[in-house]
């Protein structure tokens, strides 16, 4: 087909290559939750608790408008080379960060470890698609996905442990044996064709989408919480928001070569798949931000401990990251996300009906389920979303995918922080209300998640507190049925395709664009 890069690597190099891409993504997927898990520490160290906010944004904004920037890139002009500099662009953020002497200054450096994060994962899964034959890329998409699931768990116990153990700094350093291996395998075992797309870089495209972003990711930070939500700050950032994606999305339709190209969307699998991952990764990450300070909150545990109660839905999420590589050639992309999100809808049910006085065992029962539902979208998605693409196109695909997710998350979060946040507030002064107490009487309600400071409330109060916490967590599962139900929804629009085989790979080569890898389930 014309335009197809044409890479020659020796089977011997090809497993180097992947092991190279797999620390790639490890080390991307589990930056944020591993700052997230220390941010009380670096805060205490730095000081600025009124700008920590931009510690997370700084690394997502960058990230997220990098993905489809370095994803247009990547197919324009190759992969390894915007991999290489995504790598070395992460590392260097990663030393600047452990070095930071202000929250002003890590937040900045963050922004650089998230331009280099932009290029890692969507770059990272398009060389797999291109080095892996079709026959093994729903094992090796397994196996991804599977890293990618393990990240978002083990983020939070590895942060807390160096933070507790050795110092908040090498939450950062860490990185750099990984990373340094990974550009070593990469840089010098991946051989690509010069052979390339010859395109037009979308400037216009890439400054909207980036300022929208901007925009957007201020307003849900700062909005509830340096600003009214009705302030003119608050307002403005949104208009802005507005403006500028309307503006984005006008410029896309008219030049040559956009960034994130629509006409992507006029298939159903990929615009089915990319909003199913939108909606169930913002009602995944509403469990793996909420388990824990239900753990750690009601049933008193560390930081540490509260992680490690993730463990089951770890395990569950990459035993369904792995299957679902697995059958890909055997059963529909849609076939298998229906049962997995049918999964994942009942996981987020069960856990609205969390009490305090709920066992362990019960807790976990209901996060395994939420695992299994989770799982397979990790390596399902992401071979559906590039299905019906060429070579040329797989690196804009996987980008616009992994960006919408990542938006969905990030967006999710904060979303369901403000909702859990509110009802908690709600239920403190409801427990308290005729006693002569408030909840700013009784002491910081935050103290229940030490040990030191929950030793320090009265027995009656706090199981006002952590009853109040129970209610919150629960109520705030029920609004993440939203999202899992929308998830759902956006699975039965999904076209009934499924991975092809080599035979099948062979004969679509030879076909327009159209018809590329396209097969009836």
């Amino acid at each position: 087909m014309k335009g197809r890069m044409r890479l020659a690597i020796k089977k011997s190099n090809m497993n180097i290559v992947i092991v190279g891409l797999l620390l790639g993504i490890f080390i991307a997927a589990i930056d944020n939750t591993i700052v997230a898990t220390a941010m009380g520490t670096i805060v205490g160290d730095l000081g600025g608790l009124d700008k920590f906010v931009w510690v997370t944004s700084a690394y997502m904004v960058a990230e997220m408008a990098g993905m489809p920037i370095f994803g247009k890139l990547s197919d324009m002009f190759g992969r390894k080379r915007f991999f290489v500099f995504g790598i070395l662009t992460f590392l260097l953020g990663s030393v600047l960060c452990g070095t930071a002497h202000s929250i002003v200054e890590l937040s900045i450096y963050r922004a650089i470890q998230g331009i280099g994060g932009g290029a890692l994962v969507p770059i990272a899964f398009s060389i797999l698609f291109d080095i892996i034959p079709m026959e093994k890329r729903g094992k090796m998409s397994g196996i991804f996905g599977a890293v990618f699931g393990l990240s978002s768990i083990f983020g939070p116990l590895l942060g807390a442990y160096i933070t507790d153990y050795i110092s908040w700094h090498w939450i950062f350093y860490i990185n750099l044996p990984l990373g340094l291996l990974a550009f070593v395998l990469v840089a010098f075992f991946y051989k690509e064709s010069l052979q390339h797309a010859k395109q037009k870089i979308d400037w216009w495209g890439s400054l909207t989408l980036v300022s929208s972003i901007v925009a957007l990711m201020f307003a849900i930070e700062l909005g509830g919480n340096k600003y009214a939500w009705d302030s003119f700050t608050i307002l403005g950032l949104f208009a802005a928001f507005f403006v500028l994606l309307i503006t984005f999305l006008i410029i896309e339709t008219k030049v040559e070569e956009p960034i994130i190209s629509f006409n992507m969307f006029k298939y159903r699998l990929f615009a089915g798949s990319t909003l199913v991952a939108l909606f169930s990764g913002a009602a995944f990450v509403v469990a793996v931000v909420f388990i824990p300070l239900y753990i750690q909150g009601v049933f008193g545990g560390t930081a540490t401990n509260s992680g490690l109660v993730l463990l089951p839905m770890m395990v569950s999420s990459v035993i369904t990251a792995m299957i679902g590589g697995m059958i890909m050639n055997k059963f529909s992309y849609r076939n298998i996300m229906l049962t997995s999100l049918i999964l994942l809808v009942l996981g987020i049910i069960l856990l609205t009906t969390l009490t305090p006085t709920t066992s362990r065992f019960v807790v976990t029962i209901y996060m395994i389920i939420t695992g299994l539902g989770i799982g397979a979208s990790f390596s399902v998605l992401s071979n559906a979303v590039i299905h019906h693409f060429d070579t040329v196109q797989r690196g804009s695909a996987n980008a616009t995918f992994a960006f919408v997710r990542s938006l969905g998350m990030t967006i999710g979060i904060t979303i369901f922080g403000i909702i859990q946040r509110n009802i908690f507030t709600s239920q403190m002064s409801e427990a308290f209300a005729g006693q002569g107490n408030t909840p700013e009487s009784i002491g910081d309600p935050r103290e229940l998640l030490s040990q030191a400071g929950r030793a320090q409330i009265p027995a009656s109060t706090l199981d006002k507190i952590t009853a109040a916490l129970s209610s919150s967590i629960a109520q705030t599962f029920a609004w993440a049925i939203i999202p899992a139900g929308l998830g759902f929804l956006f699975v039965l629009y999904m076209s009934n395709e499924r991975l092809l085989t080599a035979s099948h790979d062979s004969q679509a080569a030879n076909k327009d664009l159209k018809n590329t890898a396209l097969i009836q389930g």
